[in-house]
C-alpha cells in the first residue's frame, strides 16, 4: 500500500510521545512492503524532504504565532496545500493514517476530494485531558476529534481505556476501534561501551543518593505535584539519602515554587529539555522512574523505563495499570495519593532485589506485548479492514 500519514511531531520535532510513536512504528510498515510519506512540520534546520530508514519525510512550512489554534490552521492550510499537490501527481495512495485532532482538517479534506479512506490514530481526547468540556477551546477540539473520528474508516487507539473514552464520548462504534499498543526498541537504551557511569551520574546526584526521576510534559494532567507531594516521605525514611530529577521542557515555575514550599529544593533538580542522546545515558544511571500521571492513555514513557532497566512506579491512571502490571514489571499506586506513590517509591528503593526482579519481567515483557514488528502487523490489518470496508460501503 502507498499510505500518506498526517502528524504534527516528528523527530528531531519532540514535544510528546505521537513523535516517537511515528519514528518507530513506520519504518517496521516500511519493512512490510509499504511505501510511507509522512507529512510533519518543519523544524530548525531539519530538511524539508529526506528519506529516514525508508520513510519519505515531507516538512511543510507553518510560521510563527502565539495562538495555538491560529498555528494549528495555518498548519492545515501548508499540509492540505502540499498534500493535494502531491495526490495530484501520484494518483495511487491507498490510505490516509491521520494522528490526533489536529491534522483533522487536512485528513478529512483530502479524504472527500480524492476518495481516499482514512485511518485515524487517536492518542488522547480533551474531554479525559480536562475531565471534560469546559470552555469553548475544548468544545472546538472535542468537534475536531469527534468530526475526525466520524470520518474515518478505522479507528486505532493505544488501550482498553482508550477504547472505552473513544467508544463514549467521540461515540465511535466499537466495531471500529481497533486497540494496538505502542512498542519500543529496547536497543536504544543500552548503555554505551565507553560510559563513564559516575562521572555522568555526579552531573545529577551525589554517589550516595538514589535517582528517582519523572520525564514527560510539565503540565497538570502528569500529576508531577503528587510526586513533590511524595518527596519529603520518602526522603525522610531513606534519611535524606534520595535525588528527585524532573526532566521536560515547559513551565516549572509553579513546580519549583512548591519545592521551595516543601522545604526539598536542595534535593530537587529540574533539568528542563533533555536530548535523546543524554536521556538514554541518563535512564542507565537512574534507581526509579515514577510517572503519576492524572490522565494517561498508554504511558510510552514507562516502556522507555522498561528497556532502560529502570523500576517503574505509576498511578493507576488510563492505560498506565494496563502497561505495568502491579507486582511484576513495577508498581502501581492510586492516582493523586501521595501517600501511596511514596510507599511505591520506597518499595523500589528500599528492596534492591526486588526492583531488579521487576526490571527483568519488564525487560522480557517488551519482546512479548510492546514489539514494534509485531504491533505494525497489527496495524496493516486494520488497514486492510479499512480498505475492505470503504469498498463495501461504496458498493452499497
Amino acid at each position: 500500500m502507498k499510505i500518506l500519514v498526517l502528524i504534527w511531531e516528528f523527530p528531531p520535532r519532540l514535544v510528546g510521545g505521537i513523535a516517537r510513536h511515528g519514528a518507530e512504528l513506520y519504518p517496521e510498515l516500511v519493512k512490510l512492503g509499504h511505501e510511507i510519506h509522512l507529512i510533519t512540520v518543519e523544524f530548525s534546520q531539519a530538511p524539508a524532504k529526506e528519506i529516514i530508514e525508508g520513510i519519505y519525510v515531507h516538512r511543510v512550512p507553518v510560521g510563527f504565532s502565539q495562538d495555538i489554534f491560529n498555528w494549528i490552521g495555518n498548519m492545515n492550510q501548508s499540509m492540505s496545500k502540499y498534500c493535494t499537490k502531491l495526490v495530484e501527481i501520484s494518483q495511487d495512495f491507498d490510505l490516509i493514517h491521520a494522528h490526533d485532532w489536529m491534522v483533522a482538517d487536512t485528513a478529512i479534506a483530502l479524504s472527500e476530494n480524492f476518495q481516499i479512506p482514512i485511518v485515524a490514530t487517536i492518542h488522547a481526547t480533551e474531554f479525559g485531558r480536562h475531565n471534560g468540556i469546559h470552555n469553548p477551546s475544548s468544545e472546538h477540539v472535542h468537534a475536531q476529534e469527534t468530526r475526525l473520528v466520524e470520518a474515518a474508516a478505522q479507528t486505532i487507539v493505544c488501550s482498553q481505556y482508550m477504547q472505552q473514552e473513544v467508544g463514549q464520548i467521540l461515540r465511535c462504534p466499537w466495531e471500529r476501534i481497533s486497540i494496538i499498543y505502542n512498542g519500543i526498541r529496547p536497543e536504544k537504551k543500552q548503555r554505551p561501551k565507553d560510559f563513564n557511569f559516575w562521572n555522568f551520574r555526579r552531573r545529577f546526584a551525589a554517589d550516595h543518593e538514589q535517582i528517582v526521576y519523572y520525564v514527560g510534559r510539565m503540565t497538570y494532567e502528569k500529576g508531577i505535584f503528587v510526586l513533590l507531594n511524595a518527596a519529603p516521605k520518602v526522603l525522610w525514611e531513606l534519611g535524606g539519602n534520595a535525588k528527585f530529577i524532573f526532566i521536560g521542557g515547559g513551565n516549572t515555575d509553579g513546580l519549583k515554587q512548591q519545592a521551595w514550599d516543601l522545604g526539598i529544593w536542595e534535593k530537587c533538580f529540574f533539568t528542563g529539555f533533555m536530548s535523546d542522546e543524554h536521556l538514554d545515558k541518563f535512564q542507565t544511571v537512574a534507581d526509579c522512574a515514577v510517572f503519576p500521571s492524572l490522565y494517561e492513555p498508554f504511558g510510552i514513557v514507562a516502556l522507555e523505563s522498561f528497556a532502560a532497566r529502570v523500576p517503574v512506579v505509576v498511578s493507576d491512571a488510563g492505560g498506565l495499570a494496563e502497561v505495568v502490571r502491579h507486582t511484576k514489571t513495577g508498581i502501581v499506586t492510586w492516582k493523586w495519593d501521595c501517600n501511596s506513590l511514596a510507599w511505591g517509591i520506597l518499595e523500589v528503593l528500599k528492596n534492591p532485589g526486588y526492583a531488579k526482579w521487576l526490571t527483568d519481567n519488564a525487560y522480557d515483557e517488551l519482546g512479548k506485548r510492546f514489539n514494534w514488528p509485531k504491533l505494525a502487523v497489527q496495524t496493516e490489518t486494520v488497514y486492510y479492514n479499512a480498505l475492505v470496508k470503504t469498498k463495501q460501503s461504496v458498493k452499497y
